[in-house]
């Protein structure tokens, strides 16, 4: 059996959204295709009429800085992320984590759009992004309306808006990307300046397993000496993407030193809403071992910022 039927290679994101919109249904867009042909094959999804490859999707492939923010398509390898140095520059969590994901093999075809788009909590560019204070753009397509007596048809336009990073997610591996009508084009990040920096690590199995134990990402911005801004992403933390809220609070406005890191320890665990999971580890071992990568990354974030 035939796993689809029709195979379109759009170049632009206006030739994508036309397909979106008038191509045989099912239909689902893929770009590395790390996960989605192996769904496919092994039954873990439905067969689909239409396979819409993004790779080529210019808007889709762009890294680069605009203004004060950088974008990174949503079709960009996470190996390109992993070795373009305004990435390393400005958002250097994200490379660490792009560079765990998978093995190098894997990491030269799948996508952060991919990552993203799985929606799991503990997705490892996802955690990166969410500390980085990502917004993500969203491509869809609208009917055109013209006056009564022009003599236009109605037509179809494409429109793109900005949308927090958390909204993206609904729950464990449910996006609020419209199936079949919206199309996840990228990501915007502001540029870390001077006093600002981030760090990304995890715990996991042997490389090459999909997903960690528990990752942690941290933003912050280091003035005279203390915390003037923070954030705080933990995976899996929840069933979205999560963050540390009240161990920002704790230390917002603070020194780092072990006073207010073991509040801020406290604030976290009092918080998150780590779940056991048998493939991986329980609650409790969770609980345990976050306290000592909290540390780790907090104080490389502060390390950096200095």
């Amino acid at each position: 059996m035939n796993l689809w039927q029709n195979y379109v290679r759009p170049t632009n994101l206006a030739e994508a959204m036309h397909a979106f919109a008038n191509a045989p249904r099912p239909l689902i867009p893929i770009a590395g295709g790390t996960d989605l042909l192996l769904d496919l094959e092994q039954g873990r999804h439905s067969p689909v009429q239409t396979l819409i490859d993004v790779t080529s999707v210019a808007e889709m492939t762009a890294l680069e800085v605009r203004g004060d923010q950088l974008y990174i398509g949503a079709s960009v390898p996470v190996n390109r992320i992993v070795t373009t140095p305004e990435v390393v520059t400005y958002a250097q969590a994200l490379t660490e984590a792009c560079d765990l994901i998978a093995g190098p093999q894997v990491r030269n075809v799948a996508t952060l759009g991919g990552n993203v788009a799985h929606a799991l909590p503990a997705a490892d560019g996802t955690i990166a992004l969410l500390a980085l204070n990502a917004q993500a753009e969203v491509a869809s397509v609208a009917l055109t309306s013209y006056p009564l007596g022009s003599g236009a048809e109605r037509g179809r336009s494409v429109i793109t808006r900005r949308i927090p990073f958390k909204e993206l997610f609904l729950g464990p591996g449910k996006s609020s990307l419209k199936h079949g009508e919206e199309l996840l084009v990228g990501f915007y990040l502001p540029l870390a300046t001077s006093h600002q920096s981030s760090c990304f690590k995890r715990i996991m199995r042997p490389q090459g397993v999909a997903l960690p134990i528990i990752n942690l990402a941290i933003w912050l911005e280091r003035t005279n000496d203390v915390i003037s801004k923070i954030r705080i992403a933990v995976g899996p933390g929840g069933p979205t993407p999560w963050s540390g809220t009240e161990a920002e609070k704790t230390l917002l406005g603070k020194p780092l030193n072990d006073e207010t890191f073991n509040a801020a320890v406290e604030a976290l665990l009092a918080q998150v809403g780590f779940r056991s999971s048998a493939r991986r580890a329980s609650s409790d071992y969770r609980r345990h071992i976050v306290v000592d990568l909290f540390k780790d990354v907090l104080e490389t974030a502060w390390e950096r910022a200095g």
